[in-house]
């Protein structure tokens, strides 16, 4: 389900780009997801608020329609068992506070930003107990202000923007409107409501290309200084890597004593929840959990797309989260998002007989089991996605669900894969992770006929 703010339509159609504006229409259709959701056997399920559709200047009044909206949807979810995820920021921002003051640029978003927090937490937080408040902050600042390929379309060869300064300054103060909405949640809702505040990054795995040197180890190490270090140094340490600030200069901002102490107390204060993107339990994401994340982490890299997806890499997951737990004090993660693609609509018969999705799912969570064996306080997952939808850089060209969207169909049907009847039956103890495959052979003959 996707559900778009304004700032988001905006950039998307610029240039004619595929758009957004119905999607899924979740919207008009959030009934029937959820009667599949409880079918499927998911107990939880990540989605994000619309900044816009919330408050459409960003600051003022609370559009009704949009609040309960919401309102209506958490209580589905709810009232049927299942668990809400919910994400205050995925990308999106009023166009107002970007034309108003330049949106993450400016410290001024602080305010704005808790303020829509406030809002979400006094109408939604009896039932809402996991919230991120702001999706894959590195990328997101990457490619909104480094690259200029996603929202808001700022970098230096850009129509505007500078990529070697406002990318810094984006991301510092992405962590710090993070601790200013985790600390109004300590002060005025935790108690009542019991919830945590997390933060999403998007992860990786760095390897040397072509050799195993020295310099190559150097290297892996400077970048996953900058890819990770960049906010977990921060949240766990109050203050970026020393080789980020050598090698950035007086470019990075610079933390006061009072700022460095509320980033990495306000962690310590919300350990045993959430804060990465890419794993939780039977969740929008498709999921099972291990229950109370931590920092919220996704995998996926796009550079290996193919019509078949993402390479098939386990070991990378169960790296990353050894490297999160050897490095940063094995902190309580939560995988939002992982799974994998596949290109296009034209054969639609083919596509939802997606066995490379389950190889892929497969291999994942046998990793991420393997990195709970080995210690990772990994207590969730997440697939990504439980339905096709429009993704913010492909489009419609690429088909993440376990559930497949006729987007020409003006009712937005929704179809199993082969995929989504494998995830619900090893939801339903069905089947194992790591016992799994013989069932593909028998999804694949009963395709036709079967039905959740």
């Amino acid at each position: 389900m996707v559900l778009v703010a304004k700032r988001l339509p905006v950039y998307a159609h610029i240039g004619n780009l595929a758009n957004g504006d119905i999607a899924c229409d979740g919207y008009h259709k959030y009934k029937e997801d959820v009667k599949l959701m409880v079918e499927t056997g998911l107990d939880a399920f990540r989605f994000s608020i619309s900044w816009s559709r919330l408050i459409p200047n960003g600051r003022g009044p609370v559009n009704p329609k949009g609040l309960q909206f919401y309102k209506n949807f958490i209580q589905q979810l709810v009232s049927h068992g299942i668990e809400p995820h919910v994400t205050l920021h995925h990308y999106d921002l009023p166009q107002y506070l970007e034309d108003d003051y330049g949106g993450w640029i400016n410290r001024r978003i602080f305010k704005d930003f808790t303020a829509y927090a406030d809002v979400c937490f006094r109408e939604f937080g009896n039932h809402v107990k996991f919230w991120t408040t702001i999706n894959e902050a590195n990328v997101f600042t990457i490619g909104g202000y480094n690259d200029g390929t996603s929202p808001p379309g700022r970098c230096s060869n850009c129509s505007s923007g500078n990529s070697s300064t406002e990318t810094y300054i984006v991301g510092h103060n992405l962590l710090l409107a993070h601790a200013s909405v985790s600390r109004l949640y300590k002060q005025k809702y935790k108690e009542k409501q019991g919830g945590s505040v997390g933060f999403s990054l998007y992860a990786f795995e760095f390897v040397p290309y072509a050799s195993s040197s020295k310099d190559d180890e150097i290297a892996i190490q400077r970048a996953k200084d900058f890819f990770y270090g960049w906010t977990l140094g921060p949240l766990t340490f109050g203050d970026y890597p020393d080789e980020m600030k050598r090698a950035v200069g007086s470019r990075l901002p610079i933390f006061s004593e009072e700022e460095s102490e509320l980033v990495k107390r306000l962690v310590r204060l919300h350990r045993d929840h959430a804060l990465f993107s890419g794993f939780c339990r039977r969740h929008q994401s498709g999921t099972f959990s291990f229950k109370k994340p931590g920092f919220l982490l996704r995998h996926g890299y796009l550079r290996n797309i193919s019509d078949f997806g993402y390479d098939i890499v386990p070991w990378a997951m169960e790296s990353v989260l050894e490297y999160i737990k050897q490095t940063y004090g094995n902190p309580p993660v939560c995988i939002l998002e992982n799974g994998t693609p596949m290109k296009g609509k034209r054969d639609l018969q083919l596509e939802q007989k997606d066995t490379r999705r389950i190889e892929y799912l497969h291999a994942y969570i046998g990793a991420v089991l393997k990195a709970v064996r080995n210690g990772s306080d990994t207590r969730g997952y997440f697939v990504w996605s439980f339905m096709d939808l429009f993704e913010l850089i492909g489009g419609y060209e690429l088909s993440f669900g376990l559930y497949s969207v006729n987007f020409s169909d003006p009712h937005r049907k929704r179809s199993p894969k082969l995929s989504a009847h494998w995830y619900s039956d090893f939801l339903k103890g069905k089947t194992t992770v790591f016992g799994s495959q013989g069932i593909i052979t028998q999804l694949l003959s009963n395709f036709s006929s079967s039905s959740l």
